[in-house]
């Protein structure tokens, strides 16, 4: 065999026999990102559900505030007393604010009676005016 095929036949078994610390290397590189992949993954879910929880408990209080709003005002149009009144009912955080116009002091009272015993009412702020 010739020098300079002897110098080839080494040169090609040299790189033949660092294959498997390149593949080994190239395996673990690769463990190591899918594992970096996996944390990130893990890291974002757990992001995603802690913000889910939050939109969930905003979410759930406004519809509790708009279910009680509306309760309130079916209540006030099956009142005789309250017939020609003209109320603004708005909840936030379960506390009804009346506002508006009421026929007589005892529409008034009703009103702020029926919004008083809502389900889900804390309190009642009553700004309605006799006309």
């Amino acid at each position: 065999m010739s020098f300079s095929k002897c110098l080839m036949a080494l040169a090609f078994a040299g790189v033949v026999s660092s294959a498997p610390a390149c593949t080994d290397r190239a395996v673990d590189d690769t463990k190591k990102d899918a594992s970096a992949a996996i944390d990130a993954t893990k890291a974002g879910a757990d992001k995603l559900a802690e913000k889910s929880k939050e939109v969930a408990s905003a979410t759930g209080a406004a519809v509790t505030d708009g279910w009680i709003t509306t309760k309130v005002k079916a209540k006030f149009a099956d009142e005789k007393i309250l017939n020609g009144s003209d109320i603004n009912v708005d909840t936030t955080d379960h506390v009804v604010t009346l506002k508006g116009t009421v026929p007589s002091g005892a529409g008034k009272e009703r009103a702020v009676e029926i919004a008083g015993g809502t389900e889900g009412v804390t309190r009642v702020v009553n700004a309605l005016v006799v006309k």
